[in-house]
């Protein structure tokens, strides 16, 4: 894996980037100088990250960039340094199950469903135990359900049964069940056809009505639809932070940075009001 850095030059004050300007909204969750080394091999050199307090930032890059490896960091799935807060608490020392005791729901690339089980039982598993002997909160059916009528409809059928687009409501079903601070979707239309992209599109636009979510994703137009902010990763560290439809529409920024410049149907133009009725064409940034 190169290790090189993705920024050649500082900029000058005139063409400072977006990441360099200060944020007038104080974010959600604040990533700084996050290294990862797995097996001696250095996966992230110090990756700079800031989510909304509300509606869709998103992780962007090329494969291989370390988005994933970024996610798995904050969640304490795998090894690391530097400092991950989440509304003003360092989480850069706990463990996976004391992270996700402060409020952070994460569904995995692969939906981490149990296909031999049904949709109540996956959602039920996610129900969280009490804390420290004391009562355990309150299952949040009502918002799933409410978000996800089909889920209800559907309690009884084997997940594995599901389309790609109802196994994704029951994974961000189950991170809303939990009253969590924030979500964590990593990469929710990888290997889908694009008529299930735009289901899992309206799903996540329903979850981000009701919890803040950082989206991993590669598919420039679900990006371009629901991200307001977006930070783009390249060799294991952050090469931008910034509005999202600014970069889409610089032609020079996003070829760089993603391999697509302002003359690709996805980055130009104005964003896409997040209607139901948008459809979403699957596009996914190149190596």
């Amino acid at each position: 894996m190169t290790t090189s850095s993705p920024i050649s030059s500082t900029p000058s004050p005139s063409s400072q980037p977006s990441s360099s300007r200060p944020s007038a909204v104080e974010p959600l969750l604040s990533v700084r100088d996050l290294r990862v080394v797995i097996d001696g091999l250095h996966i992230l050199h110090g990756v700079d990250l800031d989510v909304a307090p509300a509606g869709v930032t998103a992780l962007l890059g090329r494969n291989g960039a370390g988005k994933t490896t970024t996610v798995k960091a904050v969640m304490g799935l795998v090894p690391r340094t530097g400092s991950i807060r989440l509304a003003g608490a360092e989480l850069s020392y706990l463990p996976t199950h004391l992270v996700v005791r402060h409020g952070i729901g994460y569904a995995p690339e692969d939906r981490g469903i149990f296909a031999g089980l049904t949709v109540a039982e996956n959602l039920r598993l996610a129900e969280r135990a009490a804390r420290d002997g004391g009562e355990p909160d309150e299952p949040n059916y009502s918002l799933v359900h409410e978000l996800f009528p089909e889920l209800k409809q559907r309690s009884g059928q084997l997940a594995g049964t599901l389309s790609g687009g109802q196994q994704q409501m029951v994974a961000i079903g189950r991170t809303l069940l939990n009253r969590n601070r924030l979500i964590i979707a990593d990469e929710p239309t990888k290997g889908l056809a694009p008529k299930i992209v735009t289901e899992v599109a309206e799903v996540l636009a329903r979850a981000a009505e009701a919890v803040p979510v950082l989206l991993v994703e590669q598919n420039l137009a679900l990006v371009r639809r629901l991200a307001g902010t977006c930070a783009v990763l390249a060799d294991g560290r952050t090469a931008h932070r910034g509005d999202t439809a600014e970069l889409l529409a610089d032609e020079e920024a996003a070829r760089r940075l993603l391999g697509v410049g302002s003359r690709h149907p996805l980055a130009g133009g104005p964003r896409p009001a997040a209607s139901p009725a948008t459809p979403v064409v699957t596009a996914e940034v190149k190596p």
